[in-house]
């Protein structure tokens, strides 16, 4: 069941965004020595606005389970999958919702722009789990494979909070 909040509510979020730099809204998240502010407790926010019932999409390559040293390069390119290839594709007949989700796209992109300053070397294993998930993704109706992405939006967001200790 999808839950719609009113234009204004999702306003209210996006208000709510242009005040992220707040410490006690942040997390930074470490990952191989790398780190970046995110603002997870927004992010949930956006998302539950947008989510939808979908299969997993993301959860059975196990993103959880990164090999050591790689969470950073892991990190980096799922929000490139999901900047370039989820929320690009993304839509939805709601205005509220695509506020939503271009909230979400912006906050990714604004992680991935501080992420670039770090150095992260990718092994052979993390770049297969990825194009795993791509794979899977190109498999489906693009409009298809946007929503089920989406859906898996919140075991995403909860793997990033393990991942960061309040600032």
């Amino acid at each position: 069941m999808k839950m719609l909040l009113s234009s204004s509510v999702c306003a209210m979020l996006l208000l709510l965004l242009g005040f992220l730099n707040r410490p006690a809204e942040s997390r930074t998240l470490h990952m191989d020595g790398c780190s970046a502010n995110v603002h997870l407790h927004e992010l949930h926010r956006y998302f539950s606005e947008i989510k939808s019932d979908a299969v997993s999409l993301i959860k059975k390559h196990r993103h959880t389970h990164t090999h050591e040293g790689q969470t950073c390069c892991f990190v980096r390119l799922l929000l490139r999958f999901y900047v370039e290839r989820v929320f690009s594709n993304y839509e939805s007949s709601q205005p509220s919702q695509q506020r939503c989700s271009s909230a979400l796209a912006n906050a990714f992109v604004s992680i991935r722009r501080e992420m670039h300053k770090c150095h992260c070397h990718c092994g052979e294993e993390t770049q297969r789990t990825i194009d795993s998930v791509l794979a899977s993704f190109d498999k489906l109706q693009i409009q298809q494979a946007a929503q089920k992405a989406v859906g898996e939006l919140g075991t995403v967001l909860d793997w990033l909070e393990g991942l960061g200790s309040k600032s």
